[in-house]
């Protein structure tokens, strides 16, 4: 006998749940507003903030090479979550992808894993927005309040109320409906993605070829103490991230994987898409391309600029335009910044509640937070709940140290789905498929090692967090979940079968 722990809901259970009034979201997606949703969550502070970080201490020019290696490794996942959403047109993304494949208790884990990485991605990117207005304010001679300000080296205790401000604003628009959320994404998109190539253009007629060589450094321990410094690599390996060199690559596309964080949000839409089945692969894999040639592009061009031993950790992009006796590029860019990261945030936000707005539907959560608004047929329960959440969260809570633990979740999760789509293939080889994740299970099966690889270059402080809130969400399970899940109550109501 099965144990209930591991019980799988069909697809086609799954799918019915979607049509119910109640329950029934809008779909008015197409294949562009993916693309856009996509664009708009993987373009944010890590291509403006990471390129010079990961060029100075790891990688120098190869920075290149490491968004490649990113790219790829997301890539990988993104194929098999393509052939998920497109199968299983259900909002909730990996929950939902694993509780058709691998069992209610893992489904759980996941989905408890998601709500975890989008709060904090949320939360973390609302606090770097308020950073950069508030730079802006700065210039224009305008100061906020310590009170009300960046508690960031301030011993001040404060509010972020700019942080708060944008997260409540955001959720106001995702409670209005998906097709408002994508228009004002469009907006903000095209601004950013305008900011992106006027770096790459103008910043190509500044390259010099010398701060090329070399292209990749010689290779260098990390000093002991580094936050690169990962104990859990020494431990299984007896060795530690270098410094440049091929495994400076490596250790770097560990990090710039931060910048590539978003493109599995897009799953989370698939039930507000008109035509999932077509506009989801497209979606997912168009986004994830176009922000790769992109970061590529970016990191060679802001190395060829100025040599990587002389980067700008906090802001590399707009230093490189000043180091070449052009400072007016440096407001245009921090501009381009604040002005993306409002996508960034809303995005993610809403990811959160998608995958929040899946388990109450399944039971797993408490089932009020599972009605959609009768006018805009959105989620609003879930959404204003964690907006005003989050909203606190980016308020009063220091993120740094946590940021690391956005990487982690979404990096388990690319494990979660890979994994499921060679057991769903096995289990359900009759479900119609109208993308297929090619060479299966090789392909998985490679992009598990490679999720697990990066996984392993995070520091070991990021695994133990970690761990306590899987810990956490188990406990909640048992307590909870087990018992108020839809299937094992339709399992309590179901008629006893017949005496012989």
């Amino acid at each position: 006998m099965t144990s209930p722990l591991f019980r799988t809901k069909k697809v086609e259970q799954s799918i019915r749940d979607t049509e119910e009034p109640e329950h029934a979201l809008k779909k008015s997606l197409s294949a562009l507003d993916l693309t856009v949703f996509g664009v708009g969550v993987i373009i944010g502070t890590g291509i403006f903030v990471l390129t010079g970080t990961v060029a100075k201490d790891n990688a120098g020019p190869a920075t290149a090479l490491a968004f490649v290696v990113a790219g790829v490794v997301c890539a990988l996942a993104a194929l098999c979550y393509a052939e998920f959403a497109s199968t299983v047109p259900v909002a909730g993304s990996a929950y939902t992808f694993s509780y058709a494949s691998l069992g209610e208790l893992p489904a759980w884990i996941i989905g408890w894993d998601l709500v975890l990485e989008f709060a904090l991605g949320t939360a973390v990117v609302a606090v770097g927005w308020s950073g950069y207005i508030q730079s802006l304010m700065e210039n224009a001679g305008w100061e906020m309040p310590a009170v009300l300000g960046s508690r960031e080296g301030s011993d001040v205790f404060g509010f972020d109320i700019l942080a708060a401000v944008l997260v409540l604003v955001l959720t106001g628009i995702l409670v209005l409906g998906m097709k408002l959320s994508a228009r004002v994404t469009s907006v903000v998109v095209a601004i950013k993605v305008t900011v992106v190539l006027v770096v790459i253009i103008a910043g190509a007629f500044f390259i010099t070829a010398d701060n090329y060589d070399p292209f990749i450094p010689e290779s260098q321990p990390v000093p002991a103490g580094e936050s690169l410094d990962s104990p859990l690599i020494q431990l299984m390996f007896g060795w530690a991230p270098a410094n440049f060199g091929v495994m400076g690559i490596f250790t770097a596309a560990s990090v710039v994987f931060f910048a590539f964080i978003g493109f599995d949000i897009v799953a989370t839409a698939a039930e507000e898409t008109r035509n999932p089945q077509r506009d989801m692969p497209r979606g997912i894999l168009g986004s994830l391309f176009i922000c790769t040639v992109l970061y590529v592009l970016v990191s060679l061009v802001v190395t060829g600029m100025q040599h990587y031993s002389e980067l700008s950790v906090d802001a590399p992009l707009a230093d490189a335009f000043k180091a070449t006796g052009h400072p007016w590029f440096a407001g245009f860019i921090s501009f381009g910044a604040a002005v993306g990261l409002t996508t960034v945030c809303m995005i993610l936000l809403l990811g959160q509640t998608r995958v929040f707005f899946a388990m109450s539907r399944d039971g797993l959560l408490p089932t009020f937070f599972s009605r959609v608004h009768p006018r805009f047929r959105t989620p609003h329960r879930p959404t204003i709940l964690l907006g005003v959440v989050i909203a606190v969260l980016a308020g009063f809570t220091p993120l740094n140290e946590l940021a690391a633990l956005v990487n982690i979740g979404t990096l388990f999760a690319f494990v979660i789905v890979a994994i499921s789509v060679i057991i769903l293939r096995r289990t359900r080889p009759d479900l119609h498929r109208a993308f297929r994740t090619p060479w299966v299970p090789v392909l998985p099966i490679v992009s598990v090692g490679a999720s697990l690889w990066l996984m392993l270059n995070l520091p070991a402080e990021t695994w133990v967090r970690f761990g306590i809130w899987m810990a956490i969400g188990i406990v909640v399970y048992f307590l909870y979940s087990r018992t108020h899940s839809r299937m094992a109550r339709e399992k309590d109501t179901s008629p006893a079968p017949p005496a012989s």
